[in-house]
């Protein structure tokens, strides 16, 4: 009789053991889900993740600024003597030597974060009126930092170019950024 008594408790509290883990596990679960999902991106920094731009009513010569991820692009069509210097500029000395090529698709269309890198400041000379600096690109009227027309900076204690985003032709006229 003894021997049913504790084979019935041992089954008893190998039940209640079962049942207070599997609702433990439960518990750590519910508490981990949520957490873990806090961990990704919101729906507003989705939506910001690419932009499609219609290029058609850009003119040569014009630049046209738009919002990706919170920061300006700069969307450049450049004209014929601009490409010719861009690419002439290539062998120039350059504190971050990049060629024309490396930096843009399409020669016509330069495509760069509008965001100075030495201090995050948004250099001048995408509007008409705007200075160009001394190489008729960008001019970074915080601390100075002249860009030319391929965005790379030439002169100024910015450390780099102005960055190129990931971007690809969707047609002739339409960029998709990011």
């Amino acid at each position: 009789m003894a021997a049913k008594k504790d084979s019935e408790t041992q089954s008893r509290r190998d039940f209640l053991n079962l049942t207070v883990g599997a609702m433990g596990a439960v518990g750590v679960g519910s508490g981990l889900v949520p957490l873990i999902d806090t961990m990704n991106p919101a729906a507003d920094t989705l939506a910001m993740a690419t932009t499609e731009v219609d290029l058609s009513g850009i003119e040569v010569g014009q630049t046209r600024v738009v919002k990706w991820q919170g920061k300006p692009v700069f969307i450049k069509r450049r004209t014929e003597e601009e490409i010719a210097q861009a690419i002439a500029d290539d062998e120039a000395d350059l504190r971050d030597p990049q060629k024309d090529s490396d930096r843009t698709q399409k020669p016509e269309w330069l495509i760069v974060v509008g965001v100075c890198t030495h201090l995050g400041c948004i250099p001048q000379g995408s509007k008409g009126g705007q200075p160009k600096g001394d190489y008729e690109g960008w001019f970074c009227p915080c601390h100075g930092s002249h860009y030319d027309t391929s965005g790379r900076l030439r002169a100024g204690p910015a450390p780099k170019n102005l960055p190129v985003p990931p971007y690809e032709f969707l047609s002739d006229t339409v960029v998709k950024i990011g």
